[in-house]
């Protein structure tokens, strides 16, 4: 099972993420975590690069970068474990391309994006994607409570970060495979829904 997390930066993905782990660990279930980009060698290279305050960058470049280091993960990562019967978590996938490099950056059009992420994702779609939906103000204060600094794409703004809200908006409206949960509840209200969802799929 292949399971995302998406949502603008702020939205409690981390917290969701580690709280699902664990429930899967107490159940005796397989299960291994990943980040986009990162999680090889090759990718958490491309990660530092894009997430360099100090690197301007072209958007198609941006894009593409974020392409490479998916490939390197699906093919080297994801898919050896999916192989084994590993339940699979995503911090990030390809979505986030369509709503950060799409819908915030604009840098193609969304069809062509789409066309990519097939390409660098190996065909792989997760089973079920949980959309942690937050406004950008708050995600905005959680972020400013954090104690560090901001990552070049974190530097974008607020309109930007709506843009990208935007753009998961329009994706929970077009795949089935999308879970969007109101992230201003409590994180354990917020897990309870998440792991019905899960194990259900299980059994």
């Amino acid at each position: 099972m292949l399971i995302s997390f998406e949502g603008i930066d702020g939205c409690g993905k981390t917290t969701q993420i580690m709280l699902l782990h664990e429930r899967l660990q107490r159940e005796k279930m397989p299960v291994d975590v990943l980040r986009e980009p990162g999680g090889t060698e090759l990718s958490e290279m491309i990660r530092g690069i894009l997430l360099n305050s100090d690197i301007p960058m072209n958007p198609v470049t941006e894009l593409l970068l974020f392409s490479a280091a998916r490939s390197e993960l699906v093919s080297t990562r994801v898919k050896p474990l999916l192989d084994q019967k590993v339940i699979v978590i995503l911090d990030r996938f390809y979505d986030s391309t369509v709503a950060y490099q799409g819908f915030g950056r604009g840098s193609l059009p969304i069809n062509e994006i789409n066309k990519l992420n097939k390409i660098a994702a190996h065909g792989l779609e997760p089973d079920v994607t949980f959309f942690l939906d937050i406004g950008v103000d708050e995600a905005l204060e959680r972020q400013n409570g954090t104690g560090k600094g901001p990552d070049r794409i974190e530097r974008a703004g607020g309109a930007f970060f709506e843009r990208v809200r935007d753009g998961y908006h329009y994706m929970s409206e077009q795949n089935g495979r999308y879970h969007t949960i109101d992230a201003n509840r409590p994180a354990e209200d917020i897990h309870h829904e998440i792991w019905l969802r899960v194990s259900g799929m299980i059994r």
